[in-house]
């Protein structure tokens, strides 16, 4: 069974859609690891606040398998493709990292890019997974936080998940 971590993020009816997106996962995956949830602006876009954590499960689907389970959680919360890149959002579920595993194709991009981009998914997956090694930088969790500058504020949220 393989390790992956997911991100997730909404800034639309943000407490409904993260619940009800963490029991969509734990009814397809089992046991869940949760990061704490992080309120924080929007990035590239004015829009409402997101909502963003991380979460870590094993699973035996391979990473192109993983896709389409995704689609269809943030389908089913009411996610519509075809907008613009950077838009607000009911849920939006991204694969990270899939055990140590580098890939690179059209439509799968792992490990994300985002891990070193954004603190709103780097943060919460040093927090959860801190002795985790980028399989591309070689660098644990913790480090890669511990260098980063963070360019946006994030406040804890307690949304009684725990």
């Amino acid at each position: 069974m393989a390790m992956v971590y997911v991100s997730i993020g909404s800034n639309v009816e943000r407490r409904r859609n993260i619940v009800s997106c963490l029991q969509s996962l734990r009814d397809q995956f089992g046991e869940l690891w949760v990061s704490a949830v992080y309120e924080n602006e929007a990035v590239g876009f004015d829009g409402d606040n997101f909502y963003n954590l991380v979460v870590g499960f094993h699973t035996e689907l391979q990473p192109r398998e993983l896709g389409p389970v995704f689609r269809k959680i943030e389908s089913e919360h009411g996610r519509v493709r075809g907008g613009e890149r950077f838009s607000s959002r009911t849920l939006d579920v991204d694969l990270l990292l899939y055990d140590d595993r580098v890939l690179k194709e059209e439509g799968l991009d792992v490990p994300r890019d985002e891990i070193t981009r954004y603190a709103f998914v780097l943060k919460p997956l040093a927090e959860l997974a801190p002795d985790l090694i980028h399989p591309e930088l070689h660098k644990t969790m913790r480090e890669l936080w511990q260098t980063f500058e963070p360019k946006q504020s994030m406040t804890v949220v307690d949304l009684g998940i725990a």
